[in-house]
């Protein structure tokens, strides 16, 4: 008789917000390295679930993502190639991308579920707290580069010059054009969820933010610069200025949620305990008694 199969069951959990009581002390989990190892393969197996998952949505959608990037980079017979073995790459390419973009929030919560062990529960509860804003700012950043930095970028750039130059672009430069400034647009929109977090451990202060604001606003220059392709200032603005707004966002996101840091709380609550002890009587020492000296025959 043929014995039937089983399909190993999938449970679905929805993550929760660890519970903090600052009156408990934290205990930290101790795990030995072969339990840290079965612990990495599992995070990894659900990361590789992910991708897959997301590689067969990424397929599906990839004739119309090249059908919107045709139309914005202004190409009415497509795009150029180089190699006879573009064509497959290029499907593969915005597969890959489409997957990692999609199961980027799975990604990075299983990153954090690894190190949790190793955080306190006041620093568990300020990270996954983070997360969901953290996935709607990337989703964010990627729909704003999509639809509106890149097809303004290619539209000045297809008229720059346009008497001039014939515009017929590679397929592999576009593609990397678009997922540059897709991946670092998503990335960069989490400025306000780093700034809450660092005003949150105590390590910048949001009055810090705002003194050194002018010295933000070089470094977001700096990094839009190297996330543009180009060195035009338009395609640059596209990228600062969205960045500076954030930025400023950020401060005031700080001012209301982090007002108390966690390193002040710590110390608060280190300070009560040590004022609720009752003060022990001092205890005075007790000298021995010394006994009067004997008279000599000298002395006498």
């Amino acid at each position: 008789m043929a014995r039937m199969i089983k399909v190993p069951a999938w449970k679905f959990t929805i993550p929760r917000i660890p519970s903090y009581n600052p009156d408990e002390p934290d205990v930290f989990e101790e795990m030995t390295l072969q339990e840290h190892l079965v612990e990495l393969t599992g995070r990894i197996k659900k990361m590789v679930i992910g991708l897959v998952a997301g590689f067969i949505i990424g397929a599906i959608l990839v004739r119309p993502i090249l059908d919107q990037i045709v139309n914005a980079a202004q190409v009415e017979a497509g795009l150029d190639i180089r190699s006879p073995s573009d064509p497959i790459t290029i499907f593969f390419r915005i597969a890959l991308y489409v997957a990692v973009g999609i199961t980027l929030p799975n990604i990075i919560y299983q990153l954090v579920a690894f190190l949790a062990p190793g955080l306190t529960r006041k620093e568990k509860r300020v990270l996954f707290t983070s997360l969901p804003f953290m996935s709607l700012l990337f989703i964010g950043g990627v729909s704003y580069a999509y639809f509106f930095a890149i097809p303004r970028a290619l539209d000045f750039l297809s008229d720059f010059l346009g008497a001039y130059i014939d515009w017929n672009i590679d397929a592999q430069e576009t593609i990397s054009f678009y997922m540059a400034l897709m991946m670092g647009l998503g990335l960069s929109f989490q400025l306000p969820v780093i700034m809450f977090v660092l005003a949150k451990i105590g390590i910048v202060t949001p009055a810090n933010m705002r003194k050194w604001r002018k010295y933000a606003f070089l470094g977001i220059v700096f990094i839009a610069a190297i996330i543009t392709p180009t060195s035009d200032p338009i395609n640059l603005a596209l990228v600062a200025v969205p960045l500076v707004f954030l930025y400023e966002i950020g401060i005031v996101i700080s001012l209301l949620f982090a007002k108390t840091s966690l390193r002040t709380a710590t110390a608060d609550t280190v300070d009560l305990s040590d004022a609720a002890e009752p003060a022990k009587p001092a205890i005075a020492e007790k000298t021995p008694r010394q006994a009067p000296e004997s008279e000599t025959p000298d002395d006498v």
